[in-house]
């Protein structure tokens, strides 16, 4: 297949709290592995906000904007050490601070006006329960931003480089999207593979289990022949899918089970890097927010992630 996907212009987001900032190392890193011909810009992005800058009364506003900019210069010098820790011939750094008291749309906003490719941003992983621990401001962010979003939990990156990506496999009429929304996925899961010589591409699906109350309403029902069935859809769907892709048989997972239980499941197994996730995968009302079902395997995910809105398609 023909790789298609470059990351060329990538918005970095700064953690403030933590003195390392691997969402940096992770972007950099990235960066070298797709050995990019042409010079690849990162911008260096933090949103800065006080607000007790903007509760006193005794401030003008010309006052107000100057305290602003004298934060922004401060913060703007702090960021330098990190530019020139990694500092790359191939990489042309761009630090960006500004005043917004919402980081997520001070980010989607940012996004919207310079045609990111990737953004990528760091977040916390409880060790306790080792799942990552998403912020009401990821959430927002997952939620507003039309590009790809990867979110890093920290350094440890995998030496089996294993990816696995989420798809839908089921014959359901009412979003007839699917399809799209996987191979859109798929696509973006094998360019980044191929990009950052990482062969082991795995795919996901899980297939609804026997309702229960089915089998209990109907004497006759068959819960045996209704999974063999189900099940059968799904494995014809996703051997069209691994076709359409040159993926191997045996990098296909078709299990019962619901996604926010069998998607963390099997990226454990795999101990993959890396789940490519869609976050949306209908328009209207629903577009609104983030299925309950991509929350749940979000937040149940034990290693990195990529986030892809699925493109808007033409009704």
């Amino acid at each position: 297949m023909e790789v298609v996907m470059k990351f060329n212009n990538i918005l970095v987001v700064l953690n403030p709290e933590n003195e390392k900032q691997y969402a940096l190392a992770r972007a950099v890193r990235l960066v070298k592995e797709q050995k990019s011909e042409q010079k690849i810009h990162i911008t260096v992005f933090l949103a800065v906000y006080d607000l007790s800058y903007e509760m006193s009364a005794l401030l003008s506003s010309e006052e107000r904007e100057e305290m602003h900019r004298g934060v922004i210069t401060q913060r703007t010098q702090l960021i330098q050490p990190y530019l020139e820790k990694y500092a790359d011939p191939n990489i042309e750094f761009t630090p960006l601070v500004i005043w917004h008291s919402n980081e997520a749309e001070a980010i989607a906003a940012e996004v919207e006006k310079n045609a990111y490719d990737l953004v990528v941003k760091y977040t916390k992983e409880e060790e306790s329960i080792t799942s990552l621990i998403f912020t009401p401001m990821d959430w927002q962010l997952l939620r507003k931003c039309p590009t790809p979003l990867l979110m890093v939990r920290d350094g440890d990156w995998k030496h089996q480089r294993r990816i696995l990506i989420a798809v839908n496999t089921s014959d359901d009429d009412e979003d007839r999207n699917h399809s799209m929304i996987n191979q859109q996925l798929v696509a973006l899961g094998i360019d980044l593979a191929s990009n950052l010589e990482r062969g082991n591409v795995h795919l996901v699906t899980a297939y609804p289990p026997t309702p229960v109350n089915m089998a209990i309403d109907l004497p006759e029902f068959n819960g045996g022949e209704y999974e063999k069935n189900i099940r059968g859809q799904y494995l014809i769907n996703m051997k069209a899918l691994r076709q359409q892709f040159g993926i191997d048989e045996d990098h296909t997972h078709v299990k019962e089970g619901f996604p926010e239980e069998v998607i963390p499941e099997v990226a454990k197994e795999l101990e993959a890097e890396l789940v490519v996730l869609g976050t949306i995968g209908r328009t209207g009302l629903s577009a609104a927010f983030l299925g309950n079902t991509a929350e749940h395997v979000i937040n149940r995910l034990s290693c990195n992630l990529l986030a892809i809105k699925p493109q808007k398609q033409d009704s």
